[in-house]
């Protein structure tokens, strides 16, 4: 008999299975431990490949599947499971903008290995650049770096990398701009849709639902769980202008929220 698919209704849970809820402060630090030494682990492990390939590959997209290994490395020793709906709406011919709500680090990796290598970029800020081996992953992996400070400076950086994406390469925006402290979904800034309309990209809605859970924001003590991406129908910009930019927003916000556990 199939295995039943994991309860929706259980990802939001606050209440940990009593096989890996930390008994104690030794406990917490050896999860704590575990994590840390899995990143270190498996970015090294992704860094000389990435490293070579970068010197031949002008696109990004083998960079991009080596990223992806990456986080199933971290997805695998974390016991987080994935559950995707609605992957049947993608067009992988189709560079999209693709627009999520923002709860957990975890939300990376999970968007990574949970779209089936639909290839994309990240706009992320230029901060990450800093992090050792990490930052020079991403930058290899030819993502949008955007100085968050700097509103015009942000926008001519996320032009620039959509003018040199590879074909059925999108770009991956958190609406919201950083993770929600209470798991709502927060007002949506503008600079992903702008981008969109101006290269008539389509939107494509991700809601994630459970990743608080795993790894709160502010938090280090992960928990073991279950991950749902929610992929709503593609939303055109082809004939759209700037004055169409609020009710963009408003549209892709409704079907985020309309597929939010803990918020509707």
């Amino acid at each position: 008999m199939a295995k039943p698919a994991p309860s929706v209704q259980s990802i939001e849970s606050p209440v940990m299975d009593t096989e890996t809820a930390p008994t104690g402060i030794v406990m917490r630090w050896i999860k704590i431990g575990w994590l840390f030494s899995w990143l270190v682990i498996a970015t090294l492990l992704v860094f000389p490949p990435i490293t070579l390939v970068s010197l031949f590959s002008k696109t990004g997209n083998g960079m991009f599947q080596l990223a992806r290994f990456w986080a199933w490395i971290i997805l695998k020793v974390t016991a987080v499971h994935i559950v995707v709906r609605g992957a049947d709406k993608i067009d992988r011919s189709i560079s999209y903008m693709i627009i999520s709500n923002h709860q957990s680090h975890f939300d990376g990796p999970a968007l990574a290995w949970g779209l089936g290598g639909l290839q994309f970029r990240w706009i992320a800020k230029k901060e990450l650049l800093a992090i050792p081996i990490f930052g020079h992953c991403l930058n290899s992996s030819r993502n949008i770096f955007i100085d968050r400070t700097n509103r015009e400076s942000a926008n001519a950086s996320i032009q620039e990398g959509i003018s040199m994406l590879p074909d059925g390469a999108g770009v991956m925006c958190f609406a919201e701009g950083t993770r929600s402290d209470t798991g709502h979904v927060g007002p949506f800034k503008a600079g992903g849709f702008a981008a969109a309309l101006q290269n008539e990209m389509p939107l494509l809605p991700i809601t994630i639902n459970g990743s608080r859970h795993v790894l709160p924001k502010g938090s280090l003590l992960f928990r073991r769980g279950i991950i749902e991406m929610v992929i709503g129908d593609p939303i055109e910009t082809a004939g759209k202008s700037l004055h169409d930019l609020d009710e963009l927003i408003k549209i892709t916000r409704h079907v985020i929220l309309s597929n939010h556990l803990s918020q509707q």
